[in-house]
Protein backbone atom coordinates (compact mmCIF):
# COMPACT_ATOMS: atom_id res chain seq x y z
CA UNK A 1 0.00 0.00 0.00
CA UNK A 2 1.45 3.35 -0.98
CA UNK A 3 2.22 5.80 2.09
CA UNK A 4 1.64 9.00 2.89
CA UNK A 5 3.31 10.91 5.36
CA UNK A 6 2.08 14.27 7.24
CA UNK A 7 4.40 16.54 8.92
CA UNK A 8 2.45 19.03 11.00
CA UNK A 9 1.60 20.26 14.44
CA UNK A 10 -1.58 20.64 16.23
CA UNK A 11 -1.79 24.38 15.91
CA UNK A 12 -1.34 24.53 12.51
CA UNK A 13 -4.64 26.43 10.90
CA UNK A 14 -3.25 24.99 7.92
CA UNK A 15 -3.35 21.64 8.86
CA UNK A 16 -7.16 22.29 9.99
CA UNK A 17 -8.01 23.38 7.02
CA UNK A 18 -6.40 20.39 4.88
CA UNK A 19 -7.97 17.55 7.42
CA UNK A 20 -11.61 16.68 5.11
CA UNK A 21 -9.69 17.37 1.26
CA UNK A 22 -6.78 15.28 3.41
CA UNK A 23 -9.88 12.34 4.24
CA UNK A 24 -11.65 12.48 1.18
CA UNK A 25 -7.78 11.68 -0.55
CA UNK A 26 -7.30 8.81 1.98
CA UNK A 27 -10.01 7.36 0.77
CA UNK A 28 -10.28 7.19 -2.53
CA UNK A 29 -6.76 6.22 -3.17
CA UNK A 30 -6.60 3.93 -0.39
CA UNK A 31 -3.52 4.98 0.60
CA UNK A 32 -1.55 4.21 4.50
CA UNK A 33 -1.74 7.83 6.04
CA UNK A 34 0.84 8.15 8.86
CA UNK A 35 0.67 11.36 10.50
CA UNK A 36 4.30 13.01 11.76
CA UNK A 37 3.15 15.56 14.70
CA UNK A 38 6.58 17.13 15.19
CA UNK A 39 8.52 19.37 17.17
CA UNK A 40 7.79 22.61 14.89
CA UNK A 41 9.32 24.97 17.28
CA UNK A 42 12.49 23.08 17.43
CA UNK A 43 12.55 22.42 13.48
CA UNK A 44 11.53 24.97 11.42
CA UNK A 45 14.20 27.64 12.88
CA UNK A 46 17.09 24.85 11.39
CA UNK A 47 15.26 24.29 8.27
CA UNK A 48 14.45 27.82 7.10
CA UNK A 49 11.12 28.02 8.33
CA UNK A 50 9.44 31.13 9.82
CA UNK A 51 7.84 31.05 12.93
CA UNK A 52 4.43 33.62 12.97
CA UNK A 53 5.84 34.92 16.07
CA UNK A 54 8.80 36.40 14.35
CA UNK A 55 7.65 37.38 11.01
CA UNK A 56 7.49 41.15 10.19
CA UNK A 57 4.03 42.67 10.79
CA UNK A 58 3.13 42.92 7.18
CA UNK A 59 3.58 38.92 6.68
CA UNK A 60 1.60 38.59 9.98
CA UNK A 61 -1.24 40.79 8.29
CA UNK A 62 -0.96 39.22 5.23
CA UNK A 63 -0.74 35.60 7.05
CA UNK A 64 -4.52 36.61 8.39
CA UNK A 65 -5.88 37.92 5.25
CA UNK A 66 -4.91 34.49 3.90
CA UNK A 67 -6.35 33.04 6.43
CA UNK A 68 -9.84 34.75 5.98
CA UNK A 69 -9.98 33.76 2.62
CA UNK A 70 -9.12 30.38 2.97
CA UNK A 71 -12.26 29.83 5.79
CA UNK A 72 -14.36 31.73 3.14
CA UNK A 73 -13.65 29.72 0.65
CA UNK A 74 -13.43 26.32 2.13
CA UNK A 75 -16.51 27.24 4.08
CA UNK A 76 -15.30 26.28 7.25
CA UNK A 77 -15.37 28.07 10.83
CA UNK A 78 -12.35 29.76 11.87
CA UNK A 79 -11.53 32.12 14.89
CA UNK A 80 -8.45 34.31 12.80
CA UNK A 81 -7.22 34.92 16.51
CA UNK A 82 -8.38 32.09 18.85
CA UNK A 83 -8.72 32.78 22.49
CA UNK A 84 -5.79 30.18 23.00
CA UNK A 85 -3.01 30.56 20.16
CA UNK A 86 -0.33 31.69 21.15
CA UNK A 87 -1.27 31.68 24.90
CA UNK A 88 0.25 29.37 27.46
CA UNK A 89 3.65 29.48 25.35
CA UNK A 90 5.74 31.31 27.99
CA UNK A 91 4.05 29.38 30.90
CA UNK A 92 3.81 25.14 28.85
CA UNK A 93 6.93 25.19 26.27
CA UNK A 94 4.69 21.88 25.23
CA UNK A 95 1.39 23.53 24.29
CA UNK A 96 1.08 22.67 21.20
CA UNK A 97 2.94 19.43 21.73
CA UNK A 98 0.37 17.66 23.76
CA UNK A 99 -2.47 17.23 21.18
CA UNK A 100 0.08 15.74 19.15
CA UNK A 101 1.26 12.96 21.55
CA UNK A 102 -2.58 12.19 21.98
CA UNK A 103 -2.54 11.72 18.11
CA UNK A 104 0.96 9.69 18.31
CA UNK A 105 -0.99 7.50 20.61
CA UNK A 106 -3.84 7.01 18.74
CA UNK A 107 -2.05 5.84 15.27
CA UNK A 108 0.50 3.65 17.36
CA UNK A 109 -2.77 1.71 18.86
CA UNK A 110 -3.83 0.82 15.72
CA UNK A 111 -6.77 3.72 15.25
CA UNK A 112 -7.37 5.91 12.92
CA UNK A 113 -6.09 9.39 14.06
CA UNK A 114 -6.90 11.23 11.46
CA UNK A 115 -10.67 12.31 12.75
CA UNK A 116 -8.96 13.01 16.24
CA UNK A 117 -6.36 15.11 14.56
CA UNK A 118 -9.25 17.45 13.02
CA UNK A 119 -10.59 17.62 16.27
CA UNK A 120 -8.28 18.88 17.83
CA UNK A 121 -7.13 21.25 15.24
CA UNK A 122 -11.15 22.46 15.24
CA UNK A 123 -11.39 22.67 18.82
CA UNK A 124 -8.53 25.06 18.64
CA UNK A 125 -9.26 27.23 15.88
CA UNK A 126 -13.38 27.07 15.53
CA UNK A 127 -14.58 25.91 18.91
CA UNK A 128 -12.08 28.31 21.39
CA UNK A 129 -11.09 25.07 23.35
CA UNK A 130 -7.62 25.12 25.10
CA UNK A 131 -6.08 21.44 23.84
CA UNK A 132 -2.89 22.36 25.94
CA UNK A 133 -5.26 21.34 28.96
CA UNK A 134 -5.54 16.92 28.89
CA UNK A 135 -9.50 17.34 30.06
CA UNK A 136 -10.15 19.26 27.11
CA UNK A 137 -8.37 17.06 24.90
CA UNK A 138 -9.87 13.85 26.89
CA UNK A 139 -13.27 15.38 25.80
CA UNK A 140 -12.44 15.99 22.56
CA UNK A 141 -11.38 12.39 22.20
CA UNK A 142 -14.21 11.18 23.40
CA UNK A 143 -16.71 13.47 21.98
CA UNK A 144 -14.77 12.13 18.33
CA UNK A 145 -15.67 8.48 19.16
CA UNK A 146 -11.54 7.57 21.33
CA UNK A 147 -11.01 6.60 24.66
CA UNK A 148 -9.86 10.04 25.59
CA UNK A 149 -9.08 9.17 29.14
CA UNK A 150 -7.00 6.40 27.66
CA UNK A 151 -4.80 7.99 25.24
CA UNK A 152 -4.11 10.71 27.43
CA UNK A 153 -2.75 8.98 29.65
CA UNK A 154 -0.23 7.03 27.23
CA UNK A 155 1.07 10.73 25.70
CA UNK A 156 4.28 10.68 27.61
CA UNK A 157 4.78 6.84 27.48
CA UNK A 158 7.65 6.24 26.17
CA UNK A 159 6.63 4.58 22.82
CA UNK A 160 4.65 7.73 21.92
CA UNK A 161 7.51 10.11 23.22
CA UNK A 162 10.22 8.05 20.88
CA UNK A 163 7.86 8.25 18.06
CA UNK A 164 7.70 11.69 18.06
CA UNK A 165 11.48 12.16 18.74
CA UNK A 166 11.96 9.63 15.37
CA UNK A 167 8.98 12.35 13.48
CA UNK A 168 11.36 15.57 14.58
CA UNK A 169 14.70 14.26 13.68
CA UNK A 170 12.85 12.83 10.58
CA UNK A 171 11.75 16.59 9.89
CA UNK A 172 14.90 17.92 10.10
CA UNK A 173 16.41 15.10 7.90
CA UNK A 174 13.78 15.64 5.35
CA UNK A 175 14.34 19.50 5.09
CA UNK A 176 10.73 19.90 6.54
CA UNK A 177 9.79 23.49 7.17
CA UNK A 178 6.39 24.43 7.85
CA UNK A 179 3.35 22.55 8.60
CA UNK A 180 1.68 20.70 7.31
CA UNK A 181 4.34 18.95 4.53
CA UNK A 182 3.39 15.94 2.82
CA UNK A 183 5.32 13.71 1.63
CA UNK A 184 5.11 10.90 -1.16
CA UNK A 185 7.77 8.56 -2.17
CA UNK A 186 10.52 10.93 -1.13
CA UNK A 187 8.47 14.22 -2.77
CA UNK A 188 7.36 17.20 -0.78
CA UNK A 189 4.63 18.90 -0.75
CA UNK A 190 4.34 21.89 1.60
CA UNK A 191 0.66 23.10 2.83
CA UNK A 192 -2.74 22.38 2.18
CA UNK A 193 -3.47 24.51 -1.28
CA UNK A 194 -1.11 21.51 -2.52
CA UNK A 195 -3.20 18.54 -2.09
CA UNK A 196 -4.04 18.95 -5.61
CA UNK A 197 -0.66 18.00 -6.62
CA UNK A 198 -0.57 14.86 -4.32
CA UNK A 199 -3.80 13.68 -5.97
CA UNK A 200 -2.23 14.13 -9.22
CA UNK A 201 0.78 12.23 -7.97
CA UNK A 202 -1.05 9.80 -6.61
CA UNK A 203 -2.90 9.34 -9.93
CA UNK A 204 0.56 9.29 -11.52
CA UNK A 205 1.31 6.19 -9.29
CA UNK A 206 -1.96 4.71 -10.00
CA UNK A 207 -1.29 4.92 -13.98
CA UNK A 208 1.92 2.93 -13.48
CA UNK A 209 1.18 -0.10 -11.71
CA UNK A 210 0.25 -3.30 -13.50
Amino acid sequence: MTQLDCFYSLSSPWAYFAGPQLQDIVRRHNVKLVLKPYDFQLVVPQTGGVPLKTRPEPRKTYHALELARWRDYLGMPMNLQPAHYPQGVADDVNWNKKPGWMVIAAQLQGLDALPLSHALLRALWAQERKTSDADVRIAIANEAGYDGAALQALEESAPVQAAYKAYTEEAVEKGIFGAPIFVLNGERFWGQDRLMFVERALDKLRAAKP
